[in-house]
Parts: C-alpha cells; structure tokens; sequence
C-alpha cells in the first residue's frame, strides 16, 4: 500500500505494518504488528489495511521468501566463480531438476488445474503458472548453453589440462633421467589413461 514507511536498517525489532491510517493526519502509519490478523504474521500489511487479500498475500509471501533467502545467503560461503562453464552446466541441472519437481506436482493435479476464486471466476492453480516459469528458465538457460557452445569450450579446456599433465609428466621424467623408449612408453600409457577417463 501506499505511504508504508522505509524498511528498518536493523531486523531484529519487530516489523510494523506500516500502513497510511485511513482516519488520522497524513504520515500517522498504523503501529499494528505487521501482518497482524493474517495467515502471514511479521510480513506485509495488517488485517486492518488489506492484509488478507490476495495481492498482499502474495506481496507478503514474496517478503517472507526474500528474507528467507537473505538469511541463508548470509550464512553462506561464497566463493567467486573460477569455471563460469561448469558453474552453468550446474545452474542447467538445477533448473531442469526444478521443473522435473514442479512437473510432478502438476502431474498430481489430474484435472483439478482450475479452481472457482473467491468471485465465482474460474482460476488457473498456481502451480501451472510456476510449472510454466519453470518450463521458461529452462529453456532460457539450455539456450544460453547452446548460444556459448559450453561442451565445445569444456572439451578445449580439458584437453589444455589433459596437454598441461603430459607436459608435467615428461619433465618429471626428465627430471629423473627416464629418457628414450621408457619416456615414450610413460607418455603413451599417460595419453591413454587420460582418454579413457
């Protein structure tokens, strides 16, 4: 709603709904307990000022989930990203596992996929509108693999890795003056182990 005050800098006190009053002087913001007399209690608007319809339950669940995910983030060690190639082959799995749950859930609805809302109009369920985001992500992130040609540029790398051992392991042969057949023996078993990993 309208004329909520800022959020505090410090999340320890106890969050206040924060509403414009309807009866009272501009700026004189309801003190009630935010989500005071809904099903999301410390989260978005009162009862009072619309707290339990369907925008501000969403609107609070949004909140709620934010927060959620500030706190884990926080406890979280999080490290640069060395390989953004493997970082979003991984990111991939994760989206394509995302919508296989979700999927399973739509799955179970059977034919039960509308619902009559609280006006009489027929609604779509939430699920197929998540399961339909889902559906999107996946297809945006399999396309950015496509588009950066991800299993071409891993290849490379691994082959610049698998070239940077045998160069490690002819100077440490080398090194320890195995040279001639015995070198080249050593290099042939290191290439073929390396291919068959």
């Amino acid at each position: 709603m309208s004329g909520r005050r800022p959020e505090r800098a410090d999340d320890s006190k106890p969050k206040k709904c924060g509403a414009q009053k309807r009866q009272g002087e501009q700026g004189d913001l309801c003190g009630q307990a935010a989500g005071w007399g809904t099903d999301h209690p410390g989260y978005g608007s009162c009862r009072l000022h619309g707290g339990n319809t369907r925008n501000q339950r969403a609107a609070a669940r949004s909140e709620m989930a934010d927060t959620q995910a500030r706190q884990i983030l926080a406890q979280l060690d999080v490290q640069p990203v060395a390989d953004p190639f493997a970082a979003l082959s991984l990111l991939a799995g994760q989206v394509l596992a995302w919508q296989e749950a979700i999927s399973r859930i739509v799955n179970d609805l059977g034919d039960r996929v509308r619902y009559e809302g609280g006006a009489g109009a027929e609604q779509l369920r939430a699920e197929i509108a998540l399961y339909e985001r889902a559906m999107d992500r996946t297809g945006s992130v399999l396309g950015m693999i496509a588009k950066l040609n991800i299993e071409d540029r891993m290849a490379r790398v691994t082959e610049r890795q698998a070239d940077a051992l045998i160069s490690a392991l002819e100077a440490g042969l080398a090194a320890a003056g195995v040279t001639g057949t015995a070198a080249s023996d050593a290099r042939k078993a290191a290439v073929r182990h390396l291919r068959s990993v």
